[in-house]
């Protein structure tokens, strides 16, 4: 990604979002370079709980074998079996067996929706993760992921649309928390659609965030371009310049 972009978002971010958390990067690789691969560590772990390194600085890089989780193997396109009655898991689970999620009414309606999930493979060995203000002129990235509170996530859900004459330039899919940031963002960029996706809803997956965090994931195309728009965009705005004093106030909390 070229520094003249990065310090771009960066400046637009420190004006515009005063001490919101920057996004992380993530994309897909065969050589990491010097990006530490993850360590699996007991039998499960959940990859957004991961994640908060990379929030806070770091850097890693995930393959099949080192992401902890069975689910998050398959939305990141390493693995595509699901265990044996998922269908179960997700819904009322099988008495005496296993506890179900109860995340949709009846096994049926899952493996409805199992048929009409479309197929993800891998592009390559790695899945790299990076804080912005870490990325190099090197790094590709497929997709930005925002950890956000309710008035950034007003302000990157407008600027989302800011540029096209569509009530949807915005996207919520029922997903799993890895799913919502990794999975459909591959699917909107082979599409070409580019939207965006607000997500960490899924309710396994929320005690890995702050209870008034939610991400919002942009498809790199759709970045350059709100990179773009933003200084003519309702950001240059007095609406927004109230908006902007809350979110420093909270951030300095």
């Amino acid at each position: 990604m070229e520094s003249a972009t990065r310090a771009k978002f960066i400046d637009i971010w420190n004006e515009y979002f005063p001490g919101a958390e920057l996004p992380i990067a993530f994309w897909y690789a065969n050589n990491p370079g010097g990006t530490p691969i993850a360590q699996r560590s007991g039998d499960w772990s959940c990859v957004i709980c991961e994640l908060a390194k990379v929030r806070n600085g770091g850097a890693l890089a995930f393959d099949g074998d080192t992401l902890g989780c069975g689910g998050s193997k398959r939305y990141f396109g390493f693995a595509q079996e699901l265990r044996e009655g998922f269908e179960y898991f997700l819904s009322c689970g099988i008495a005496g067996i296993m506890e179900g999620e109860r995340y949709k009414k009846t096994p049926e309606m899952v493996l409805k929706l199992l048929e009409i999930q479309p197929y993800f493979e891998a592009p390559a060995k790695y899945i790299v993760f990076k804080r912005f203000d870490a990325l190099t002129d090197a790094d590709e990235p497929h997709a930005f992921i925002f950890f956000a509170q309710p008035d950034t996530l007003s302000g990157l859900f407008t600027l989302s649309g800011y540029d096209e004459a569509s009530y949807e330039a915005v996207i919520a899919p029922f997903a799993a928390g890895c799913s919502s940031i990794v999975f459909w963002a591959m699917q909107e960029l082979a599409k070409g659609t580019n939207r965006s996706i607000i997500g960490m809803f899924d309710v396994s997956a929320r005690p890995c965030v702050p209870e008034t965090t939610l991400t919002f994931t942009i498809p790199a195309p759709r970045f350059m371009r709100m990179v773009d728009n933003a200084r003519e965009s309702f950001l240059i705005t007095e609406s927004w310049a109230k908006v902007r004093k809350r979110i420093a106030v909270a951030s300095r909390k």
